[in-house]
């Protein structure tokens, strides 16, 4: 799999003209924010064009006798158009505070769970430890997400639960929603990050609150996924961006043939690629940077498993 190969997630339910379908108990209010300012916004258009194109036509200049009126200002038609708008701007940012405040302040019982944002792959740690890179949570139930970026700002959208949070290093940011229907969807990164941006995907799955329970206590449901398997999935979400499986150069080196070689670091130092270089390299990996490459790959440390960077290393020496 190359840097630039699309991910294959789910796709985005399409409800209405113009948008995605409603996935979470926010959805209807944003919308019905969304809704009215389209609304307004279709009228004054209608409204201030058609009148212009009338008094274009209508007072146009036919001769030179035509005289420019007298009357400069109407104060009661001033009035009208300032009050009128002013009423529905202020009705506007009424509804607009409804789903701002419902969307900024989650449920006292909300499940948490944290989220890391990297160049260019999502991880989703879990109450119990299971960590996964998909984002996995229960139907009906509110969740609240503890978000926190390892190296640029990043930005967490799910379209169909109308959420969207822009994460930041060095500082936590939060959003929360309650989806309400058993299913898969898209979550997006809308903050340009780098050249993989637009592959920063993770798929979004949705299940019955005891469905989801059983594939939190699995860890993740890799109880029976060999070391290999589970770590050619890592690799796809994780690793594809910069390290390719078929020999191609991108921003790291390719993961093919590399286990057993001697590679030429940057401090004109040589190492040995065996399982203690990958290791160190996954969780420390600028401390040994291979020459010629960028020391660009951030760290792993806290978003892998132990189970998870032995999973990469089976599957990585697998690549001949």
């Amino acid at each position: 799999m190359s840097a630039f190969e699309p991910k294959k997630v789910p796709p985005v339910e399409i409800d209405s003209f113009w948008l995605p379908k409603q996935a979470s108990t926010l959805a209807k209010d944003i919308d019905a924010g969304w809704d009215a300012a389209m609304l307004v916004s279709i009228i004054f258009f209608v409204l201030v064009v058609g009148l212009a194109a009338y008094f274009l036509v209508r007072y146009k200049r036919r001769s030179a006798s035509d005289v420019t009126s007298e009357v400069d200002h109407s104060t009661k038609l001033e009035l009208t158009w300032s009050v009128i708008p002013l009423g529905i701007v202020i009705a506007l940012f009424f509804i607009g505070l409804k789903g701002y405040v419902n969307a900024a302040v989650a449920p006292a019982e909300a499940y948490e769970i944290n989220v890391t944002a990297a160049q260019w792959s999502w991880s989703f740690s879990y109450p119990n430890g299971t960590i996964s890179d998909e984002l996995h949570v229960p139907k009906g139930r509110p969740v609240r997400l503890i978000m926190s970026s390892t190296d640029v700002v990043h930005s967490f959208y799910i379209p169909e639960f109308r959420v969207k949070s822009d994460i930041i290093p060095g500082q936590y940011t939060t959003v929360w929603f309650e989806a309400t229907e058993a299913k898969e969807t898209t979550l997006f990164c809308t903050e340009y990050c780098g050249k993989a941006h637009s592959n920063m995907l993770a798929k979004v799955v949705i299940d019955e609150e005891e469905k989801f329970n059983e594939w939190v206590e699995s860890g993740g449901g890799t109880k029976e996924v060999s070391p290999a398997e589970l770590g050619k999935s890592l690799h796809e979400s994780r690793c594809a961006p910069c390290h390719t499986i078929d020999g191609t150069r991108t921003i790291g080196p390719s993961f093919k043939g590399l286990f057993g070689r001697e590679e030429a670091l940057a401090d004109g130092s040589k190492v040995m690629v065996d399982e203690n270089y990958l290791r160190e390299s996954i969780l420390e990996p600028t401390k040994k940077v291979v020459q010629g490459y960028p020391a660009a790959m951030p760290t792993f440390s806290g978003m892998l498993t132990d189970k998870q960077i032995d999973a990469l290393i089976a599957f990585i020496k697998t690549l001949k």
